[in-house]
């Protein structure tokens, strides 16, 4: 059929990256419906959308999944637990994932379009400098989150192998941000990294002037995109524009969490390396810590991403640098903290 006038089924639509997301649909022209579905309570008209209906739902429930994608064009897979991803989590992101995309392959949907990460690929030593889509997403067992964004890739490809008729894309971003998405504020890694550093760090940390937030920064590089950029990859995907496939999604640029600091307001602490790899090295033997500790794994080595396919194949050009978009995401935060 042709690309307009497209029914749209959209999984974590109330999310920041949901929210963006949809955002686009509604302003897209090939785009005629869209059908959303969280576990949440929640009101489109409040957002504004017009094209937007939205139903409670889990994606673990059969008969939910059923009665949202029987009459999409395209399924849009969002709904995925992120900082608090654990063992507790496998149920929702990997088993609801895979009746997502069954559902949708057995309702005759032309094109899923899913959600994957950056942390699929793994935080792995042996990784190149910059990762290409030809790189396998292996995850690293150690990170709940990071296994489960890769598992549920090898589930989409099975799903797809026994049901041809419809393809995929799968958008890896790097850390999400903007003015609505600031998770990058709450990702442990980051704003929390003190939690798991060995005592000499943390009691420095604890001496440090209180009135403003300290971020440990072992230095790593990292980049960041703007919720809007994802939401353009996102729709050219809904279009069918390009190759199906997986597609790296980040802005032109790299930055520390000193920088992250420097644009808050906050103070940054010089954290070494040793530092961090012996904490991690300790944290992966300890049983039963919180999941969010798991999440020290992702400084250990850059993770940095080349995006020359999705600029190629989908004619992606994102319209924020890290830079832009960081003080974006740290202007949304001031302010809502001066609201609180």
């Amino acid at each position: 059929m042709a690309n307009t006038g497209l029914t749209v089924a959209v999984t974590g639509p109330t999310g920041d990256l949901g929210v963006a997301i949809v955002n686009a649909l509604e302003r897209s022209r090939a785009v005629k419906r869209v059908v959303g579905m969280a576990r949440r309570p929640f009101d489109p008209a409040e957002t504004g959308w017009k094209k937007t209906e939205y139903r409670r739902g889990d994606v673990t429930d059969a008969k939910a999944v059923r009665d949202l994608v029987k009459d999409a064009d395209v399924v849009v897979h969002l709904a995925f637990a992120i900082l608090s991803a654990s063992e507790a989590t496998h149920e929702l992101n990997v088993a609801g994932s895979r009746l997502v995309f069954t559902e949708s392959a057995r309702a005759g949907v032309e094109r899923i379009c899913y959600a994957s990460s950056v942390a699929a690929y793994g935080f792995h030593t042996d990784n190149p400098d910059w990762l290409t889509e030809e790189v396998p997403p292996r995850g690293s067992p150690e990170h709940p989150y990071s296994s489960q964004k890769a598992e549920v890739e090898r589930v989409l490809g099975e799903v797809l192998l026994r049901r041809r008729r419809t393809v995929a894309y799968a958008f890896r971003p790097c850390i999400v941000a903007g003015p609505r998405a600031r998770t990058m504020l709450q990702a442990i890694p980051y704003y929390r990294l003190g939690e798991a550093m060995p005592a000499p760090v943390t009691r420095l940390l604890s001496i440090m002037p209180a009135l403003r937030p300290v971020i440990p920064d072992p230095g790593t590089r990292f980049q960041l995109v703007h919720e809007d950029d994802v939401a353009r990859a996102f729709v050219a995907g809904v279009r069918g524009v390009g190759e199906p496939g997986p597609y790296n999604l980040a802005a032109a640029g790299t930055i520390t969490m000193s920088d992250v600091a420097d644009a808050l307001g906050w103070y940054s602490l010089p954290v070494p390396r040793l530092a961090v790899e012996a904490t991690a090295e300790v944290v992966t033997r300890i049983p039963r810590l919180p999941a969010s500790v798991a999440w020290i794994h992702s400084v250990r080595k850059p993770v940095l991403m080349k995006t020359d396919r999705a600029k190629k194949g989908l004619r992606w050009r994102p319209q924020h640098t890290a830079r832009a978009t960081l003080k974006e995401m740290a202007g949304a935060e001031r302010t809502t903290a001066s609201a609180r």
